[in-house]
C-alpha cells in the first residue's frame, strides 16, 4: 500500500511539474523530458506519459496506475518552466525529497512572481515604437505607434481575462489598433498608417506559439504542434479581421 502511494505521488508530481510548464508556454518535447526524469530519479522507470497542448496522461504500467490532467490556460511565463527546471535539478541531486519537491511545485504555481501589469504595457510600447522603426518607419510616428502599441496591447489583455470567447480579444486590440492609427494620420499626429500598425501589432503576434509549434513538429509531437500552429493561424487571423474591420468602416 506503501508503495502504490508513492507511485500514486510520483505520477502526481510529475503531472504537477508537466501542467505548470505547459500552462507557462514551455514546448512538449520539454515537458514529456522534465516529467521522465523526474519520473527516473524517483524510482518509477517505466513511465509512460502523453503531452498535448490541452491535456496531460502519465501513467506508468509496471505499478498499473495513470494519471490525467487538463490544461485549462496557456500563457507566456519562462520564469516557471525554470523554477521546474531548477527545482527537478534540486531533486535529482538528492536535495528535495519527492513530498518536498511536490510542495515545492505548489510553491512555484502560486508564487512565482510575473512583471507587474504597468511594466508589461509600458514594454509593450517600447518594442512597438522601436520594432516599427527597425523596419524602416519614420521617426514622425515613433510616439504616436508607443502609445497606440500600450493602448492595443491593453485591450488584449484586459478583454483577454473578461471574455471567455478566444481569439476576440485579438481582434478588439487590432480594431482599436487600426482605428487610431488612422485618426492619428488624419489628425495629423503622425504620418504613416501603415508603419503605425506594423509596430503596434507586433506585441499581439504570437510568435512564440509559432516557434513551439515547429519545434514540437520536428520533435515527432504532431498533434501538439500541428494543434498550436492552428492557434497561432486563428490568432493571426483575429488580428487580420480587426485590421481589416478599421480600414473598411473607418
Amino acid at each position: 500500500m506503501a508503495q502504490q502511494s508513492y507511485a500514486q505521488l510520483v505520477l502526481i508530481t510529475c503531472l504537477k511539474a508537466g501542467k505548470i510548464m505547459m500552462e507557462s508556454g514551455s514546448e512538449v518535447y520539454r515537458v514529456e523530458d522534465t516529467m521522465k526524469r523526474i519520473a527516473k530519479n524517483a524510482g518509477l522507470e517505466d513511465i509512460q506519459t502523453y503531452v498535448t497542448a490541452t491535456g496531460l496522461i502519465v501513467g506508468s504500467p509496471s505499478e498499473e496506475n495513470s494519471q490525467v490532467i487538463q490544461i485549462t490556460q496557456q500563457s507566456i511565463n519562462l520564469e516557471k518552466v525554470a523554477a521546474v527546471n531548477r527545482g527537478s535539478r534540486l531533486f535529482a541531486e538528492g536535495q528535495l525529497s519527492l513530498p518536498d519537491f511536490y510542495n515545492h511545485l505548489n510553491e512555484i504555481d502560486h508564487i512565482t512572481p510575473d512583471f507587474p501589469y504597468t511594466w508589461k504595457i509600458l514594454a509593450s510600447g517600447v518594442v512597438s515604437s522601436t520594432l516599427m522603426i527597425i523596419l524602416r518607419g519614420d521617426w514622425q510616428d515613433f510616439i504616436a505607434t508607443f502609445i497606440i502599441g500600450m493602448l492595443g496591447f491593453s485591450v488584449h489583455t484586459f478583454f483577454g481575462k473578461k471574455l471567455e470567447m478566444k481569439f476576440l480579444n485579438d481582434f478588439l486590440a487590432a480594431l482599436l489598433i487600426g482605428v487610431l492609427a488612422i485618426c492619428s494620420v488624419h489628425l495629423s499626429l503622425a504620418r504613416e498608417i501603415n508603419n503605425i500598425i506594423i509596430g503596434s501589432i507586433m506585441p499581439l503576434v504570437p510568435g512564440l506559439a509559432i516557434t513551439n509549434s515547429f519545434r514540437d513538429i520536428m520533435a515527432g509531437h504532431l498533434i501538439s504542434g500541428v494543434a498550436r500552429a492552428t492557434e497561432a493561424l486563428f490568432v493571426a487571423g483575429a488580428i487580420g479581421g480587426g485590421i481589416i474591420v478599421a480600414f473598411n468602416f473607418f
